[in-house]
């Protein structure tokens, strides 16, 4: 069972990280940084898809890290 998780806890991570290196670059601090500014528009097709996404991960893993305490 360890071993599952574990693997499961690798393929997560690895997936969480692909999912937001994958999002737009012009939102949140990256315009500060020089990424592109302008006006709040509603997420559409791929970009809610990675949010979606990215949150569902990050519940995994912190799922998955959290069964590390009881196994």
């Amino acid at each position: 069972m360890k071993t599952f998780l574990l693997i499961f806890q690798i393929v997560v991570s690895v997936l969480l990280s692909l999912s937001i290196l994958l999002q737009d670059k012009g939102t949140g601090l990256s315009a500060t940084f020089g990424g592109q500014g302008g006006f709040y528009a509603s997420k559409r097709g791929a970009d809610k898809f990675l949010e979606i996404a990215t949150i569902i991960l990050a519940v995994l893993f912190v799922g998955s890290a959290l069964a590390f305490l009881y196994v």
